[in-house]
């Protein structure tokens, strides 16, 4: 019976800050007010202009980690459905009438600070694509 290799764990000291890069920039495309970025990432208003300034020196917990995840993972399925810009930065600020966000847009639903609402508008975003829950 052959051994299964140890999983090896992600770098997150590396990995963190670029993500949390790619995260400021993304909610800056977006166009998210500072008080939707703090609610989206979970961050108090020092440490985010701390993280912001720094990103090198942030100390990431799990539900950060998380949070930063969800949103590159969004970008990442609107840049696969939608070929222009207008659409791949304003999809999110676009009221949508399916059931889950009921006439609200994504960025409002996720700007409630809630993990699980980023996660689910994630879900419904990455199945524009395709994917299959």
């Amino acid at each position: 019976m052959a051994t299964a290799t140890p999983r090896r764990q992600p770098d997150t000291a590396t990995l963190g800050p670029a993500g949390l890069k790619a995260a400021f920039n993304i909610l800056e495309k977006w166009g998210c007010s500072l008080n939707e970025q703090l609610a989206i990432l979970s961050l108090p208003k020092a440490t985010y202009y701390k993280y912001r300034n720094h990103p090198e020196k942030a100390q990431l917990d799990r539900d950060h980690l998380d949070r930063i995840s969800y949103l590159l993972n969004i970008h990442a399925s609107l840049n696969t459905v939608f070929d222009n810009p207008e659409n791949r930065y304003g999809f999110m600020r676009m009221r949508n009438h399916n059931p889950y966000f009921s006439g609200k847009t994504p960025l409002e639903v996720i700007s409630t600070g809630s993990l699980a609402a980023l996660y689910e508008t994630f879900k419904r975003v990455d199945a524009l694509r395709g994917a299959q829950w």
